[in-house]
């Protein structure tokens, strides 16, 4: 196993400079319209998808939401690169990155009002639900992508995890695993700067988490996660990787959270406006707009018309979400134990006379 263990440096891939502007000669493949306007059109969907979720949040027609405000371009690089047949093992806030793959809005909408058929929508085939507890969903793309290895399935297993996530033992415990076993999976590190309240230098003291990939032997990559092409390239390449047996890849993708934590966090409380509005100078929607303006593969009119068919497909997704019918009552219940405790039987038979009595009433 010893000639498979990676022992490079760790490379920062960046080509547009923040203004949208190339910092040097285009690769060959950059040219012409694929992909880079349905890249920039899912990220515009991305967010206004956002902000729709955060108003029905406020209006308690949602439950606590996890913003992705600042990381579109990573969710949606990497659901486009991902094939049909790739597994995802996605965290709380890679909802886009599930609509990538195919998974309706209202679906995903379904998830965050609580529903827990949003977590097992058809869409996602193979894909695994959301996973909250923070890292354990890098060991279960382990588990797959160990499966995938022992069927010989020429498949990738790609899972998404935040900057503070990967100082938990579940996280180093994952690398580490996949590269003794060499494994085809591809980690992405969605460095948005904070987790929760703790900014990135007091996470980790190393000068990129990326570094945490040598130590397990595999290969670490930087990449800027607002750069929609340098994202392509990389996590592109991780995936072909993983495909063809060369082994896992560990993708530290740089961006910050221009929004809270969740909807449940006042984000004032422990960051600056200054370096928000930095931040938001490196928003990774206007600078691939202008990159795509200055190619004349985009322009006004394009934009203004995207923006409402945009609107209109939430719109249809919100209306489809508020009008399913509640889920059933022994959902809630039925798959927390083997054999159902007393109490939760009398809590699941107090849920079925309530929801009884208010049909009786209407």
């Amino acid at each position: 196993m010893h000639e498979t263990r990676y022992r490079g440096e760790i490379h920062l891939t960046r080509y547009l400079a923040p203004d949208g502007q190339p910092l040097g000669e285009m690769p060959d493949w950059a040219q012409g319209t694929d992909p880079w306007c349905h890249y920039y059109r899912q990220m515009v969907l991305a967010r206004q998808f956002d902000a729709k979720a955060i108003s029905l949040q406020r209006t308690g027609q949602l439950g606590t939401y996890a913003s992705l405000l600042g990381g579109e371009a990573i969710d949606v690089v990497c659901g486009a690169l991902m094939q049909p047949d790739d597994v995802l093992v996605p965290y709380y806030r890679n909802h886009i990155l599930q609509m990538m793959r195919g998974v309706p809005m209202q679906d995903v909408l379904l998830y965050w009002g609580g529903d827990e058929r949003g977590s097992a929508s058809p869409a996602m085939r193979k894909d695994l639900p959301n996973a909250v507890p923070i890292a354990t969903q890098c060991l279960h793309a382990c588990g797959v992508a160990t499966a995938l290895k022992l069927r010989q399935q020429p498949q990738a297993v790609l899972t998404m995890i935040g900057d503070g996530g990967t100082s938990k033992g579940d996280f180093l415990e994952a690398i580490n695993v996949a590269g003794a076993w060499q494994l085809p999976v591809v980690f992405v590190i969605n460095n948005n700067q904070w987790a929760i309240s703790v900014p990135r230098a007091k996470q980790c003291i190393a000068p990129t988490l990326a570094q945490k990939a040598i130590g397990a032997g595999i290969r670490g990559e930087q990449v800027d996660g607002n750069d929609a092409i340098a994202l392509h390239e990389v996590v592109g390449q991780a995936l072909a990787r993983a495909r063809n047996g060369k082994g896992p890849t560990l993708v530290e993708a740089i961006s910050y959270r221009l929004s809270d934590h969740t909807t449940a966090d006042d984000a004032t409380r422990y960051r600056s406006a200054e370096e928000l509005k930095q931040a938001w100078a490196r928003d990774p929607l206007p600078r691939l707009r202008t990159w795509l303006h200055s190619q004349s593969l985009w322009d006004e009119q394009q934009e203004q018309s995207w923006q409402e068919e945009a609107k209109g497909l939430i719109s249809k997704a919100v209306d489809a979400y508020l009008a399913m019918p509640p889920q059933a009552i022994d959902d809630l219940f039925d798959y927390l134990y083997a054999e159902c405790p007393s109490g939760l039987q009398r809590q699941k038979e107090d849920m079925r006379l309530k929801r009884q009595g208010g049909e009786d009433h209407e």
